[in-house]
């Protein structure tokens, strides 16, 4: 499709879920089928917002920012609708859930406020315990981890990643993606200092047992010794050597370079 149609893909979609989500802010709609109507907006809703951004990125085109305006519009919209939905609709707050989540994908991409986007996640996974849908609430409260962690709100990342991974632990089926959060916890531990990055790996280990011969355990012990004798050689190598068998993603990457900085850091002291 050319840049001229996707911009009208993208103005029918939010038209279609303006539409509805008004509808639904009638009383007597909301008790007579209301509900569906604001699922079926929050359905139309984060496509019309990928539509948009898809030809957001080329400004030249005509009517961009009106798109984007459009999109402001129906996210303020959408505030008003979350805010009063679960008064009117007791019990479906897997709905509101999704709601929060769409308005914080706009605040992700479009808006670029991740302090907002992590508030709503955070009222989503509110919603889904409520319904006790405790995997999307993790989902949710991952990406707030993720988000927190890059706001340098290290403290608050790690009491999640730490929940996540102890709930994971105990379950056959998720138990292998526990390495993973106890490993980000131990980064988090690690950008505020490196002793408390050691006594979480301490306590994670004596948590999760199988965790001590992870890949992500032995690359954080040796990032704390070579931390220990201020050697950025091995520092670097031993990330090098993890990355050429598991990725590693832009999240990781940035964690693994802030702790880099506090022995590059040290060494000019000591010079």
């Amino acid at each position: 499709m050319d840049p001229a149609g996707k911009e009208k893909e993208a103005l029918q979609l939010l038209a279609e879920a303006d539409r509805k989500v008004r509808g639904s802010q009638s009383f007597f709609a909301g008790l007579f089928g209301g509900s569906s109507k604001i699922e079926e907006a929050c359905d139309i809703y984060a496509p019309a917002s990928r539509a948009a951004n898809s030809f957001k990125i080329g400004q030249e085109l005509s009517g961009t920012y009106a798109c984007y305006d459009a999109i402001q519009e129906l996210k303020l919209l959408s505030q008003w609708t979350c805010v009063n939905f679960p008064l009117l609709f007791q019990g479906r707050f897997t709905i509101a859930a999704k709601h929060h989540i769409s308005i914080a994908e706009i605040y992700e991409t479009e808006l670029v406020d991740i302090e907002k986007a992590i508030a709503h996640y955070e009222q989503a996974a509110d919603y889904y315990k409520g319904e006790e849908s405790n995997s999307s609430a993790n989902k949710c409260l991952l990406k707030v981890a993720t988000y927190a962690a890059q706001l340098e709100q290290y403290q608050k990342a790690i009491e999640i990643y730490e929940q996540v991974g102890t709930n994971a632990m105990d379950s056959p089926l998720l138990k292998y993606s526990a390495k993973e959060y106890f490993f980000k916890a131990a980064l988090c531990h690690f950008c505020i200092d490196m002793l408390n990055a050691k006594l979480a790996i301490q306590k994670y280990e004596e948590m999760f047992p199988a965790f001590s011969d992870s890949r992500e355990c032995k690359l954080v012990k040796k990032l704390l010794e070579a931390h220990e004798e201020q050697n950025i050689d091995s520092y670097t190598d031993s990330v090098k050597e993890y990355d050429s068998i598991s990725r590693l993603d832009q999240w990781l990457t940035t964690m693994l370079l802030r702790i880099k900085k506090t022995i590059q850091g040290e060494e000019e002291d000591l010079r």
